[in-house]
């Protein structure tokens, strides 16, 4: 759908396009920055849960760009190698 009625086929396509991107950008940030989770109550914590939570998700998106990674890929291999730091840990707690 186009409100520009002289804009052709082509043109609306492009836009299109740009558009596009725009909406897979949003609709990341809203996946990654979890707002909606939020367990804040007062002004200045929810501020800062905001800030913190719009930070993460500017650093994955660079994370993501820098390595050439779609979201959900990124997300795995972060969450991968949290969960063998973990059992590291957990194995030297063992023996320790």
């Amino acid at each position: 759908a186009c409100s520009d009625l002289d804009q052709q086929a082509l043109g609306i396509e492009t836009i299109y396009r740009k558009r596009w991107k725009v909406e897979v950008c949003q609709k990341n940030l809203k996946s990654d920055a979890a707002l909606a989770k939020s367990p804040t109550k007062r002004l200045r914590t929810q501020s800062n849960h905001v800030f913190i939570a719009l930070y993460a998700a500017f650093r994955v998106e660079c994370l993501r760009i820098e390595h050439g990674l779609k979201n959900h890929a990124l997300k795995t291999q972060l969450y991968m190698k949290a969960i063998r730091s973990a059992f590291e840990q957990l194995q030297k707690l063992k023996t320790a």
